[in-house]
């Protein structure tokens, strides 16, 4: 369902032990990030605050977008030239006098954007979630490989098992922090999906019913099918330093799949 752009995954499985558990760890990290994101509302109080203004959803998108075509295909640092359009969206919130922590919602119908901005301890939160996600569905997934199949005793099984053992991620690194913090870089990752689940990312991830999301218009009915669930989405995670304080921001675009991509 997902695309990692910065570090996509092939379309079959591979047969070598340690690209499969590297599969695996991709696929955890990915929606490690999405819960990570996303449930402020459940965990930390954070406000799902509709009536964003449209001008300035589109300036975001637009800033963010923006970004994204400057960036290196290899890299998701961003290059210097985009370092005075990075710094202005990961300002964009005080600039406007948006909350940081908050889900800022523009919705038309089939087309939502949530924006969210983290600063400073909100960002050390982030990161602590968003490895203990990583942690747990790495480690539910290693106890279920070994008692299904480390019985087999067959040299490709046991070496996947171990290759997995042998995963330590850790997100900060993976996600830059450190250089960011150093270096005083601006980094850009994404992920997409033609298909997202709206009723997985706001009942189960957010916490709330689809329609406080999409509205009521553009909700599954109550009988939903695969095409009533389904939503294109992308979300981008951009990382930078203002001043001494470390700052994030997360837009994500959702438009209804039968209605075209963004």
């Amino acid at each position: 369902m997902f695309e990692d752009e910065s570090n996509e995954s092939p379309a079959e499985v591979p047969s070598d032990p340690a690209d499969r558990a590297r599969e695996k760890t991709t696929e955890f990290r990915m929606h490690a990030e999405l819960a990570a994101v996303f449930e402020g509302h459940r965990k930390f109080d954070a406000r799902l605050l509709a009536g964003l203004d449209a001008q300035l959803a589109r300036d975001v998108q637009r800033g963010v977008a923006k970004l994204e075509k400057a960036k290196s295909p290899e890299s998701p640092v961003l290059p210097p030239e985009a370092a005075d359009g990075a710094a202005a969206i990961l300002d964009f919130g005080d600039t406007h006098q948006l909350s940081s922590n908050d889900y800022h919602i523009h919705r038309r119908p089939g087309e939502v954007m949530i924006v969210r901005w983290l600063s400073g301890e909100q960002v050390d939160t982030y990161y602590q979630r968003f490895q203990a996600h990583f942690d747990a569905a790495l480690g539910h997934y290693r106890e279920e490989e070994r008692q299904s199949h480390g019985w087999k005793q067959d040299p490709a099984t046991l070496a996947y098992l171990e290759a997995l053992d042998a995963i330590d991620l850790k997100m900060a690194d993976a996600y830059l922090r450190e250089p960011i913090r150093t270096h005083k870089l601006f980094v850009l990752s994404t992920q997409a999906a033609d298909e997202m689940d709206i009723l997985h990312l706001c009942d189960y991830l957010i916490g709330v019913p689809a329609e406080e999301v999409v509205g009521a218009a553009s909700a599954p009915p109550e009988e939903p099918t695969e095409r009533d669930r389904a939503w294109f989405f992308k979300l981008f995670s951009l990382r930078g330093m203002k001043g001494d304080v470390e700052r994030m921001c997360f837009f994500t675009y959702l438009q209804k799949s039968d209605d075209g991509d963004w």
